[in-house]
């Protein structure tokens, strides 16, 4: 578990962060919906109510299989969900939202013309994906023009290799570097000396409160990047860590809330502030 740099800030964000938690769960919320049920589809556009942040995942082909046999939707749609809302509960940050209830979050491909509507871009599972000549040179076009994609949740080397044979599609020539926790990033609104690992709860609760996905090899989480000719961050990049199950499972069981979930939010946040304000 990571202890934030200030005490003050870490108390705050688990006692906010559990009121919430408390008060309103998201695993049903007042459209009844069951936990993971979602009135969004892929192909259904952008929020029809906007205004404000739109959580985009970014939707790609499966082209190897790793061990869970998840694809791009690993997470979808209660981490999005769970994310959204409480960035603007815990931040001034305003949302977009669905007619039908939904908060801003939606499905795209890297060949929607929403793609460009879309401030933030967010994959998860990518040592899964390949992208086609025409998606990585639309990636390629979002991201040198000002746009922002964070990949998560992929464990090990045989992911890893995957993931950057992509890049390299998108990015010929661009090298992936290590993104210091001393970078600005990591104090924008809560203080994250080190990168938390969190593992899917599933993997939780069968290892006995093991973090380490593949064992071994995936032990050290690592924090990376893409950067721009001006060291703007375009690909952001958690390896050996499933950040977004900590927003997925906040309400699914306590012991797994506490130990992770706010420090998945604290990290969630700070990327989208700085995101927004960089």
């Amino acid at each position: 578990m990571v202890f934030f740099g200030r005490l003050r800030a870490r108390v705050i964000l688990h006692v906010l962060v559990g009121l919430i938690a408390v008060t309103t769960p998201l695993t049903v919320d007042a459209q009844g919906y069951r936990r993971g049920g979602t009135r969004v589809r892929l192909g259904d556009g952008l929020p029809d109510r906007p205004g404000g942040f739109t959580f985009c995942r970014l939707a790609f082909l499966e082209v190897r299989r790793e061990p869970g046999g998840s694809s791009w939707d690993t997470d979808f749609p209660q981490a999005d969900r769970n994310l959204t809302t409480r960035l603007s509960q815990l931040t001034p940050t305003p949302i977009s939202g669905w007619e039908h209830g939904e908060p801003g979050f939606a499905i795209v491909r890297a060949t929607d013309p929403n793609l460009f509507q879309c401030p933030f871009l967010f994959a998860s599972h990518v040592g899964v994906a390949g992208f086609e000549a025409d998606e990585a040179g639309a990636l390629r076009k979002y991201l040198e023009k000002g746009g922002f994609l964070w990949v998560d949740d992929f464990w090990g080397n045989a992911a890893w290799n995957q993931w950057v044979q992509q890049m390299e599609l998108v990015f010929p020539g661009r090298t992936i570097v290590d993104l210091s926790m001393e970078h600005p990033l990591f104090g924008i609104v809560y203080d994250v000396p080190r990168l938390p690992q969190i593992p899917s709860i599933q993997h939780w609760r069968r290892s006995g409160g093991g973090t380490s996905e593949r064992g071994f090899e995936s032990r050290q989480p690592h924090i990376r990047a893409v950067l721009d000719d001006d060291g703007r961050i375009m690909v952001l990049i958690t390896h050996n860590t499933d950040i977004a199950d900590g927003w997925e499972r906040e309400a699914e069981d306590p012991r797994f809330f506490y130990q992770f979930s706010p420090d998945a939010y604290a990290v969630g946040i700070n990327i989208i502030v700085w995101m927004m304000t960089h």
